[in-house]
């Protein structure tokens, strides 16, 4: 079994950048690809950002590309989302991911393991 757990949030002013990690432990060797989610208030959880076992592959949902990049260090079993210009609509909480494939862990359906959960929010 694979344990994720997430840091990092917090409130920061519109425009302003935060980063967040997620480290992994357990049975993390082989294809195992990290990615984030999020959950704003009112709202249904959606997929954030993905990066594949190498590092090489990444994905990002449209809303958020150019402004927040992905990446991993897979020495310290880590991956980390470096948000960028953030605005108000970006509050959410952030959920880290694992899965088997940089596909699946795009899907929520498909998504082996979860963390608890980090607050970011972004005042206007």
């Amino acid at each position: 079994q694979v344990q994720v757990v997430e840091s990092g949030g917090g409130l920061v002013q519109a425009g302003g950048s935060l980063r967040l990690s997620c480290a992994a432990s357990g049975r993390t060797g082989g294809t195992f690809a990290m990615g984030w989610f999020r959950q704003a208030p009112g709202k249904e959880r959606e997929f954030v950002a993905a990066i594949d076992w190498s590092g090489i592959s990444r994905a990002y949902t449209d809303s958020v590309k150019g402004r927040f990049t992905i990446s991993r260090d897979k020495a310290k079993n880590t991956v980390d989302l470096q948000m960028n210009s953030l605005e108000p609509e970006d509050t959410a909480v952030y959920y880290c991911a694992g899965a088997l494939s940089l596909e699946g862990v795009q899907r929520q359906s498909r998504v082996n393991t979860w963390g608890k959960g980090t607050l970011v929010t972004v005042s206007s």
